[in-house]
C-alpha cells in the first residue's frame, strides 16, 4: 500500500508496536483531540472517528467477514467486509481502502461515499463501548480475497434473504445492523432492486 502522510507517522522501522490513536470528535464530526485506540473503547466510551465498508460481488452479494479469534474487540463474530479507524489526519476514504487492502488483500473497485451515522453500542461480552462518528463506504469486490488471518477468520458473500437466515442464527458485531441500514439506500443504488437490499 502507498504511504502517505498519515500513514507514515503510524509505521514503526525497528518492528515494535506503536499506539495506535484514533481521531476523537464532536457531535458534528469536527475532530476534538486524539486518544489512545483502547482507551477510546473503554466504557463510557469517547466519541471517535470510524469508517464501514461494504462491498459487493458482480451478483449483488455483499461480503462478510468473520473477525478473527485473536481481536481483542468482537472476536469471533460476523460483520460487514471491513471496518475500522483513520489515522488522526487519514481522511476516511483513504482509510477505508488501506484497511480493506490490508484485512482482505484487495484494493475496492468503484468506493463511493455512502453518508455517516453516529451511535453508541456497548459489548456486553468486552465491556468495550462503540461510540462512533462512522463514516460509510459502499463498492465492488472484484478480485479474489487474501484474508489476513490475524485479521479475519472467515468471508461469505451472501443474498439479502441470506444474510437475514445467518443474522438470525449466528452472533453478529453490535454495530452492524446500525451501520447496514444506513448505508442502505447507497447499496440499493449500487446493486440495483433485482439484489434486494
Amino acid at each position: 500500500m502507498p504511504t502517505t502522510p498519515a500513514t507514515a507517522t503510524h509505521s514503526s522501522s525497528n518492528g515494535t508496536a506503536e499506539a495506535i490513536m484514533l481521531e476523537l470528535v464532536d457531535e458534528n464530526g469536527t475532530t476534538i483531540g486524539t486518544a489512545e485506540k483502547l482507551a477510546a473503547h473503554q466504557a463510557p466510551g469517547q466519541l471517535h472517528r470510524a469508517f464501514s465498508v461494504f462491498l459487493f460481488d458482480e451478483r449483488g452479494r455483499l461480503l462478510l467477514q468473520r473477525r478473527a479469534l485473536g481481536k481483542y474487540h468482537s472476536p469471533g463474530v460476523w460483520s460487514n467486509t471491513c471496518c475500522g479507524h483513520p489515522y488522526p489526519g487519514e481522511a476516511p476514504f483513504a482509510a477505508a481502502a488501506r484497511r480493506t487492502y490490508e484485512e482482505l488483500g484487495v484494493a475496492p473497485s468503484l468506493l463511493a461515499e455512502a453518508g455517516t451515522v453516529r451511535y453508541n453500542h456497548p459489548d456486553p461480552a468486552s465491556g468495550l463501548v462503540e461510540q462512533e462518528f462512522n463514516h460509510l463506504f459502499v463498492g465492488m469486490a472484484r478480485e479474489e480475497l487474501k484474508p489476513d488471518p490475524e485479521e479475519v477468520d472467515e468471508t461469505a458473500f451472501v443474498t439479502a434473504a441470506e444474510l437475514a437466515e445467518r443474522h438470525a442464527q449466528a452472533p453478529f458485531s453490535a454495530w452492524f445492523m446500525t451501520v447496514l441500514d444506513a448505508a442502505r439506500p447507497a447499496i440499493r443504488e449500487l446493486t440495483g432492486p433485482p439484489a434486494g437490499w
